[in-house]
């Protein structure tokens, strides 16, 4: 049985900023810094071609085949009265401060002294990679800010109550809806209130919150692609995986499978191999996606086939985070310091005079704006979490979770899940670790929080 405890109170006695001024100070800059960004690089940033499709999905609502779900263009169709990316980053930026925020928040409500809860929020507050992120049309941002809105609920008191369970499953169900990693989390967080003992009622009303916007979504998806799932490219993706390492030799698939074992191929990445020309995948007739289910069994046979192997490689690329470099995983990719002076012209596509006419008439090229961006490409230097750093916030929370299980174990098992999950269904990405950062940090500084002060454990709750 887990001990009661009233939730810390924080202080109130001169005013909203009373004890707070330190985090205060510190979101002013960050917010400072956010304006920089935004006359730095006009209008934001967008990628080919993911943030055109984000975008075009905004505009004609409909599940992806692919990739992408529906949670990020939710977003994206609330701000298209406005007809503005522009917006669309202005809005992001201030979800990245919302984030910080809520770090802050459930700190300081869990007895966290002051100066720790600030510090746990100087990384998503001034990494440069964050404002790179919340600047481009891209679904990381609103993924992260529902990951942390989700933990804050599930750790806002230590009375766990059916309707905060709840509240909690629906977030965490609209972060698979934006991305599909968070499924895992999901049970993941079902799993961890479990072992605390949370209750059966607080553990259904979660499970039910969190499964059914997704059994509803996948119901839609079947209307559209006539099967029950959240996406097209699961299969695909763990393919991808298992192509660094699979002998079809030892994994002896049958005939249908057999024509997606490795042929020779050499990318420089697992995820390059859902689209090398040359891979076996590509080579099949007609699209790619639509042998997601054929894929997802082999996929499946091979690391049944060859575990160890398969959890080689998920070590050895989930341990490019820690480098003190930042490794190009793909070498195409610009790993860090992504601030750069130049123009950027829109690609010659169909799909970006599409989204040009139904999502922003005034969509342009982006350009870097000085002297804005001058200091940016100054700031990135400096303002990156290295990764050994990143390896010493993740080894202090799990000292947290050892001190402090009730309260420490959730947010240090969800990061190491957000580390550790996209790598085994699919490939090391150093936007991948960013959502990582906030949560890590959140259980990092709850090792300086008093073992038996107000709010150290979970109770059950009425």
């Amino acid at each position: 049985m887990l001990v009661d405890a009233p939730p810390a109170v924080l202080p109130s006695r001169r005013g909203l900023l009373a004890g707070h001024r330190a985090f205060a100070v510190l979101l002013a800059l960050a917010a400072a810094l956010r304006v920089v960004t935004m006359l730095g690089y006009r209008p934001a940033t967008l990628y080919w071609y993911d943030s055109y499709t984000y975008l075009d999905t905004a505009a004609h609502l409909a599940p992806s085949a692919a990739f992408h779900p529906i949670g990020y263009p939710l977003l994206l169709r609330a701000l298209l009265p406005f007809h503005s990316v522009e917006l669309v980053a202005a809005v992001q930026h201030a979800l990245g401060l919302g984030i910080a925020v809520l770090v802050y928040a459930v700190l300081r409500r869990r007895s966290a002294p002051g100066w720790a809860a600030a510090a746990a929020t100087v990384p998503p507050l001034f990494d440069a990679s964050f404002l790179r992120l919340e600047h481009a049309v891209l679904s990381d941002t609103l993924f992260i800010f529902l990951v942390v809105a989700g933990l804050a609920v599930l750790m806002w008191s230590p009375r766990l109550s059916v309707r905060a369970a709840t509240g909690a499953g629906l977030l965490f169900a609209l972060a698979a809806l934006t991305r599909t990693i968070a499924l895992p989390l999901l049970l993941l967080v079902v799993l961890v209130l479990a072992v605390r003992r949370a209750g059966w009622r607080r553990l259904a009303a979660l499970a039910l919150a969190g499964t059914l916007p997704l059994a509803a979504y996948a119901a839609w998806y079947a209307q559209h692609h006539g099967r029950f799932a959240l996406s097209g490219a699961d299969g695909v993706a763990l393919w991808a995986r298992t192509m660094t390492f699979a002998d079809c030799a030892r994994v002896q698939p049958p005939p249908a499978e057999a024509r997606l074992c490795p042929n020779g191929t050499k990318v420089d990445a697992a995820s390059e191999y859902v689209w090398a020309p040359g891979s076996s995948l590509n080579l099949l007739p007609g699209d790619r996606f639509g042998y997601n289910g054929l894929a997802r069994s082999f996929a499946l046979r091979a690391i049944a086939a060859q575990p160890l192997d398969y959890l080689g490689e998920v070590a050895r690329d989930t341990a490019i985070a820690f480098s003190w470099t930042p490794i190009a995983h793909p070498a195409r990719t610009t790993p860090a310091f992504g601030f750069t002076h130049g123009r950027w012209p829109l690609p010659d596509q169909p799909l970006v005079g599409k989204v040009q006419r139904e999502y922003d008439p005034d969509l342009r090229g982006a350009e870097s704006v000085s002297p804005y961006a001058d200091f940016l490409v100054a700031y990135q230097y400096a303002a990156y979490l290295r990764g050994p750093l990143l390896g010493a916030v993740l080894l202090l929370g799990g000292v947290a979770a050892v001190r402090r299980p009730g309260v420490a174990l959730l947010p240090w098992a969800v990061a190491a899940g957000l580390l550790i999950g996209p790598v085994a269904v699919l490939d090391f990405d150093h936007r991948y670790v960013l959502p990582v950062v906030p949560v890590a940090c959140l259980a990092a500084a709850l090792a300086f929080s008093p073992r038996n002060g107000p709010g150290a454990r979970w109770s059950r709750g009425r």
